[in-house]
């Protein structure tokens, strides 16, 4: 354990609520002050899960909901329409949004970072697109790495287990003007899943990766220069491997202004190619342009502005089965926005924001928010917010034809709109005393023109805007802390959506794919800190059952227990999903991976 994990370790419930965050405000804030529905992964939290991915780390915010799909596969979504390509979820890596124009989603496989250099993850759930933009509709993943800095040294990790292991090693130094730099390689391999009659999936996924952070400040600026690069080789049926490969290169630079204000530049390029033999294969690049500007306080005004550009050049190899057409594509998103902070009084304060961005399936989108906040106490902060959330059209959308050639059965969709979200939320978070905290929110969700599958009079499919209804939840958590060495932490979410065809839709399909949800789902954790430096972490988590395709509800059990072996050297034995040899998490039963037990030894060495 470095610097700062001891850091994060001994923070008291207190501390953790004066924790700094951007994601809400696209400013630093305290975690008490903040007027949204988030939650935030510590450094510590994920160490001490025994988590050895990221979508496994996700699993610590309530929420969120998280399935296991594959070896490499998951859904994940906030706040409901979870499948393996959930669109209505804007992550960030460092700055980076990782979502892909081909569906507006996430290839979770790809989205990788040593997790020894994470300092935080900041889950705002809900609508969040007046500061992210598009698909920000029920959320944002904000995964914020440490400085160089935090990391000098070196820190190795060997993981050995029966369902996967695991390398990776870390090395930090200083130079001589000042700055600060690490570099680190891993390398994951993961056994194949199985059926639930036993037979072996042909889904066995091997992954390496390295990159690199470098930071320099001075009085006034500062600047960081990160990247990565990544292969994967996938088994599937066809007997060639599919392959991922891809690189990142990111770039900020932050200025303090004479002033009192602040400026904020940030430009990244992002490569990814996939290949799946016989079924697709894409070529995509991305470059981005972030500007951000936070101006001084003007009287009882506290503004930031801002504006970014995107281009994506996506190129994708048709085949018998699917196609793109065109199948090479370019398209451009750009955007402004500005949001205004109203201290009305010292105790409230009213957020009104917008963003308008373009984009070149539907022009200019305007995504308006208002929140409001009062503050009684010091400790406690009641909260409502009215927000205006949309998802813009993807490639799958507009440029999807099955199969790769005519006559098609899904003929794309020329007409496909924005799926639009008109959000209502209420929350309150307290910590009543040293020992206690929590967090609860309401929310209404009222939403428009979701994706269909519409019949057309020639007998193709059009993939149109033919579902709306609503989504309606409660989301809470809090921790206890129990004794000086034992905290208690759980969260629950309770999820009502109601779904229905509009009036002139007739979809195929009805409305089945895009509310495959459980309506409950709870965790609770245990942390203890035993004598001479041992650890003992338990979590117990139950999910609803989902409805179509059907998956029962299942409750798994994780356990860790931590030791240290000499100076500089510890262990951890991590169990997963102790109470059962296999359940399924996702998929029809008939041919969805069971998500087996395992046991894995972490052996972490620092020098």
């Amino acid at each position: 354990m470095d610097g700062g994990a001891r850091e994060l370790l001994d923070l008291s419930l207190e501390q953790l609520a004066n924790l700094q965050i951007t994601s809400v405000s696209k400013k630093s804030e305290r975690l008490a002050d903040a007027p949204a529905s988030v939650f935030v992964i510590t450094a510590e939290d994920i160490r001490r899960s025994g988590a050895t991915t990221l979508p496994e780390a996700l699993r610590l915010a309530p929420n969120l909901e998280v399935a296991r799909v594959s070896a490499n596969q998951y859904a994940i979504s906030a706040r409901g329409f979870n499948s393996t390509t959930a669109n209505k979820l804007q992550v960030l890596i460092d700055g980076r949004s990782v979502y892909t124009p081909l569906y507006s989603g996430v290839f979770w496989d790809v989205q990788d970072v040593m997790l020894e250099d994470v300092e935080r993850i900041e889950v705002i759930s809900g609508p969040a697109a007046t500061l992210w933009g598009s698909n920000a509709v029920n959320g944002v993943i904000n995964v914020i790495t440490r400085s160089a800095a935090e990391t000098q040294g070196g820190l190795a990790t060997v993981e050995v287990g029966n369902r996967e292991n695991g390398l990776a090693v870390r090395h930090g130094g200083a130079t001589d003007g000042g700055g600060h730099y690490r570099v680190y390689g891993k390398f994951s391999d993961f056994d194949h899943t199985t059926l639930a009659d036993g037979t072996a999936v042909r889904d066995a996924w091997h992954k390496s990766q390295a990159g690199f952070r470098a930071d320099w400040s001075g009085v006034r600026d500062s600047f960081t220069l990160h990247g990565d690069a990544y292969g994967g080789r996938l088994e599937q049926a066809d007997p060639r491997m599919s392959t991922v490969s891809g690189l990142n290169l990111n770039a900020h630079w932050n200025r303090m202004l004479e002033d009192g204000s602040s400026l904020r530049l940030q430009s990244y390029y992002d490569r990814t190619d996939r290949n799946y033999p016989g079924t697709f294969a894409e070529s995509l690049d991305i470059a981005n342009f972030d500007l951000q500007h936070n101006l001084r306080t003007l009287g009882r005004h506290v503004i930031v502005w801002g504006a970014s550009y995107r281009h994506a050049s996506d190129h994708v190899d048709n085949t018998a089965a699917l196609a793109f057409l065109p199948a090479d594509q370019g398209l451009s998103w750009t955007s402004v926005f500005a949001q205004d902070v109203i201290a009305l009084r010292e105790d409230l304060h009213l957020t009104a924001g917008t963003r308008l961005e373009r984009n070149d399936y539907t022009g200019t989108e305007s995504m308006p928010s208002l929140r409001l906040a009062w503050k009684p106490t010091e400790n406690r902060l009641l909260w409502g917010a009215l927000s205006r959330a949309v998802r813009t059209p993807s490639r799958i959308d507009r440029d999807l034809f099955v199969p790769g050639q005519a006559p098609f059965l899904i003929a794309g969709g020329p007409d496909f709109r924005s799926e639009v979200s008109n959000v209502v939320e209420i929350g309150y978070r307290a910590q009543p005393n040293r020992a206690v905290s929590y967090s609860i929110t309401a929310f209404h969700n009222s939403h428009e023109h979701i994706r269909s599958i519409e019949p057309t009079p020639g007998g193709a499919l059009v993939i149109g805007n033919g579902i709306e209804g609503t989504t309606n939840g409660v989301e809470l958590w809090g921790s206890l802390q129990a004794t000086r060495t034992w905290r208690l932490s759980g969260g629950l979410l309770e999820l009502r959506q109601h779904l229905h065809l509009a009036p002139d839709s007739a979809s195929t399909f009805g409305v089945a794919g895009e509310s495959n949800d459980p309506k409950h789902q709870w965790s609770v954790r245990s942390s203890v800190d035993l004598a001479s430096g041992r650890e003992f972490d338990l979590t117990v988590r139950r999910v609803g059952a989902l409805p179509d395709p059907a998956v029962p509800a299942y409750t798994a059990v994780d356990a860790r227990y931590g030791w240290p072996v000499s100076s500089g050297v510890r262990a951890a034995l991590i169990a997963q999903n102790l109470l059962d040899p296999t359940h399924l998490e996702f998929g029809a039963a008939a041919t969805g991976s069971e998500i087996a037990r395992s046991v894995l030894l972490r052996l972490t060495v620092q020098f």
